[in-house]
C-alpha cells in the first residue's frame, strides 16, 4: 500500500475511534444525568477499560462501565436502566456474567468498526446510532400508541423513579451538623466524668407528605386516564410501609369517586380493574366545578387536602360554570401545600390554555405541567417528589 493509501486508512481509523469515544462518553453523561456521580476521572477510566476489552464486545462494554462508573451498590440499578436506554435492548433487572447486555445492531456497527469493519453509515452523527427506540417512545404521545407500543410504554412507566414528597417533622434526630444537641452533649460528657469531648448536633427529621390525586376520567381524557391512574397506583405502592396511607386517589368527571381502596392491590392491572368497577362515569361528561366542590366539602376541608400535594389531572374542559371551577380550585389551593395541574395538551405544539376552565384555574396553580408522554410523566414525578 502506498503512503497516500496508508494516510487515508489512518484518517478513517482515527475518525472511527473518535466516533466510538463520543458514543461511550455520551453514555457517561447520560448516567450522570440519571443521578450517578460520574466524574471526569471515572469517564476516562471507562474509555480506557472499554478500549482494553474491545469496544465491539457487548459484554465487555457493560462490565467495563459497571466496574469504573459505579462507586456504590445503590448505583447499579440506575446504571442498568441508563445502559438499556442508551444502547437499547432491554434486559432483565437481575444480570450476571452469563447474561450480558445485548447492544442493537446499529450501535454494534459503530463499535465494531473500531476493529476495522468499516465506517458506520451514520458517521455524520455517531450519537444518533446509539439512540434506542425506547428513547423515541419516551417522547411520543401516549394517545397515538398502538397495542405493542403501549406495552413497551407500560414497562417504561414501571421504571420511573416514584417517591413521596417529604416535610419537616417536629422531632429531631442525631446529625453531623445542624443545631447543637445540648442534652446529648452533656450526657456524653457525664459518662466521661466531666472531661470535655466533641459537640453533638441534631436536625429536624423528615416525614412523608400526603399526596392527593384527582384524575379526570371524562371522554376527552380517555386516552390518558389509564396511564395517569397507573402513576397514582405507583405512588400508592411507594407509600406502603410508611405508616398510615399517605396517598389518596379520586376520579372526577360528572361525580367524585374515591378509588384508594381498589389501589391496595399490588398488581396494577387488578387495581385498575377494581377501580373501573367503582367508577360509574368513565368516559362521560365533565363537571369539574361540582366534583371539586364535593371533594372540598367531604374530604378537603376535613384534613385530606390540608398540607398535602394535590395533583389534578385534567384538560380543563368544563361543561359547567367556569367561575364555580375557579372558586373551588382557589379553595383547594388555600388548603393544599402545593397544587399541581397536569394537562395532556400542555406539551403539544401550539397549545394555549385559553378555554374557560383552564383560564379560571391557572391563577391558583403552583405547577402547570404536561402529561402526554413518558418523558412528561417522569418530569411530573420529579415535581411531586420535590414539592
Amino acid at each position: 500500500m502506498d503512503v497516500a493509501g496508508r494516510g487515508v486508512e489512518a484518517g478513517v481509523e482515527m475518525r472511527v475511534e473518535a466516533d466510538v469515544a463520543m458514543v461511550l462518553a455520551g453514555f457517561a453523561r447520560t448516567l450522570r444525568a440519571a443521578g450517578v456521580p460520574v466524574t471526569p476521572d471515572r469517564t476516562a477510566a471507562f474509555l480506557t477499560a472499554a478500549a482494553e476489552v474491545g469496544a465491539g464486545d457487548r459484554a465487555g462494554v457493560y462490565w467495563a462501565g459497571r466496574a469504573t462508573l459505579c462507586a456504590d451498590p445503590d448505583h447499579l440499578r440506575l446504571y442498568d436502566l441508563a445502559f438499556d436506554d442508551w444502547f437499547g435492548g432491554r434486559q432483565p433487572r437481575a444480570r450476571g456474567p452469563e447474561q450480558p447486555p445485548t447492544l442493537p445492531p446499529t450501535t454494534m456497527a459503530a463499535l465494531e468498526s473500531e476493529a476495522g469493519s468499516g465506517v458506520p453509515e451514520d458517521e455524520q452523527d455517531p450519537l444518533r446510532a446509539a439512540a434506542s427506540s425506547s428513547e423515541v417512545l419516551r417522547h411520543r404521545d401516549v394517545a397515538d400508541l398502538d397495542d405493542v407500543a403501549r406495552t413497551q410504554m407500560r414497562q417504561l412507566l414501571a421504571e420511573l423513579d416514584v417517591r413521596l414528597p417529604s416535610r419537616r417533622s417536629s422531632r429531631r434526630r442525631p446529625s453531623g451538623r445542624g443545631e447543637l444537641d445540648v442534652r446529648r452533649t452533656l450526657r456524653e460528657e457525664l459518662r466521661r466524668g466531666g472531661e470535655p469531648g466533641p459537640l453533638r448536633y441534631r436536625r429536624a427529621a423528615r416525614r412523608p407528605r400526603r399526596v392527593v390525586w384527582l384524575v379526570d376520567v371524562s371522554g376527552s381524557m380517555a386516552p390518558y386516564a389509564d396511564v395517569l391512574l397507573r402513576l397514582a397506583h405507583a405512588q400508592v405502592r411507594a407509600g406502603v410501609g410508611q405508616g398510615r396511607s399517605r396517598v389518596e386517589v379520586f376520579t372526577i368527571g360528572t361525580r367524585l369517586t374515591r378509588v384508594t381502596p381498589a389501589f391496595a392491590h399490588r398488581d396494577v392491572e387488578l387495581a385498575l380493574r377494581a377501580a373501573g368497577e367503582q367508577v360509574p362515569d368513565w368516559s362521560g361528561g365533565t363537571r369539574l366545578g361540582e366534583t371539586l366542590a364535593a371533594f372540598n366539602e367531604r374530604w378537603g376541608r376535613r384534613g385530606v387536602a390540608r398540607g398535602a400535594v394535590v395533583v389534578v389531572c385534567s384538560d380543563g374542559w368544563e361543561r359547567g360554570d367556569p367561575v364555580l371551577l375557579g372558586e373551588q380550585v382557589h379553595q383547594l389551593h388555600r388548603l393544599a401545600h402545593r397544587l399541581v395541574w397536569v394537562n395532556p395538551h400542555r406539551g403539544k405544539e401550539g397549545y394555549q390554555p385559553v378555554q374557560g376552565g383552564m383560564a379560571a384555574v391557572l391563577p391558583y396553580v403552583d405547577d402547570f405541567v404536561a402529561g402526554h408522554s413518558v418523558a412528561s410523566y417522569a418530569r411530573l414525578m420529579e415535581v411531586v417528589a420535590r414539592a
